[in-house]
């Protein structure tokens, strides 16, 4: 997918959607996730899943500065007045338990899925997605021994890179390229991607919002659009809807992949570095092609 970079601040959206932040492991990029709420400001906010990672608090405890001022500035801009909307995912299924009552604390609504109409019209089905990852479904056990070798291979990845920084070469994700190079791994994500579609299409919906595989994609599914809104553990992305209806995927962190080496900063903002923007592919009316 090609990117291109654009430089702005203060960003206002009509909608954002984000997923699959992790918050609780050490993997988690909430120095940048928290850049990211703090600069912008939208009139929606989807939690689209796994924001915080009960899998991994329930083995072992982490929780820094950065995940608690990510949980400040999402209460924040519900109470500047953004619809703010959580949709538990399969690593924060605890909340889901508390579906049936429709429970909202501090302005933030918790649902099983949601409808987001856009601003030409279209009707987006969001929902986190795991309900059709048959690995997640119906072998829990198998995909808990996946999430500790993922988080294996983070840490491989994270040595991996200080060795390729000290010999001059830039960020480069391992973890990434392994899962691209994996065939089925591959075939996965095409599979989940088509049932993601057609559960759209068989809800009368003209596209869907999803999170969960850490994919960030954005395309026509079997004449359906498909938007996956990726994660803040490898990519650091967001999809956004602009007021005049389009869609993009904006990439917080790939204006500067070395960031990703450095130590978490407790406030990202106190660097005093300009927001920068990588934009991907834009959406109007009419889906492009990528």
């Amino acid at each position: 997918m090609n990117v291109s970079v654009s430089h702005g601040l203060q960003p206002r959206y009509r909608a954002v959607f984000i997923s699959d932040t992790h918050l609780g492991t050490r993997g988690c990029r909430s120095d940048f996730l928290a850049d990211f709420l703090r600069r912008m400001s939208c009139d929606r906010l989807f939690l689209v899943g796994d924001i915080i990672d009960g899998w991994r608090l329930r083995k072992s405890w982490y929780w820094d500065a950065n995940h608690d001022e990510v949980l400040r500035l999402i209460l924040h801009h519900a109470r500047s007045g953004a619809e703010v909307t959580y949709i538990p995912g399969n690593h924060d299924e605890m909340f889901r338990a508390w579906l049936p009552v429709g429970l909202e604390v501090g302005g933030i609504r918790l649902r099983k899925d949601a409808v987001h109409v856009a601003a030409d019209g279209r009707r987006l089905l969001v929902m986190h997605g795991d309900e059709f990852d048959s690995v997640v479904r119906y072998a829990k056990f198998i995909a808990l021994l996946g999430d500790g070798a993922y988080v294996s291979a983070l840490v491989v990845n994270r040595w991996f890179n200080v060795v390729r920084r000290r010999l001059g070469y830039p960020y480069w994700s391992l973890s990434a390229w392994l899962k691209r190079q994996v065939k089925e791994a591959v075939k996965a994500i095409g599979r989940f991607e088509a049932a993601l579609a057609n559960e759209a299409r068989r809800r009368g919906f003209d596209g869907v919002v999803c999170g969960h595989i850490h994919h960030a994609e954005m395309r026509e599914v079997n004449g359906m659009l498909y938007m996956n809104d990726g994660d803040w553990v490898e990519s650091c992305t967001a999809l956004v809807e602009h007021h005049d209806g389009r869609f993009e995927l904006v990439d917080w962190a790939a204006i500067n992949r070395l960031s990703f080496l450095a130590p978490k900063l407790e406030h990202a903002s106190s660097t005093g570095a300009k927001a920068s923007v990588v934009n991907g592919p834009q959406l109007g009316r009419e889906p492009a092609s990528v």
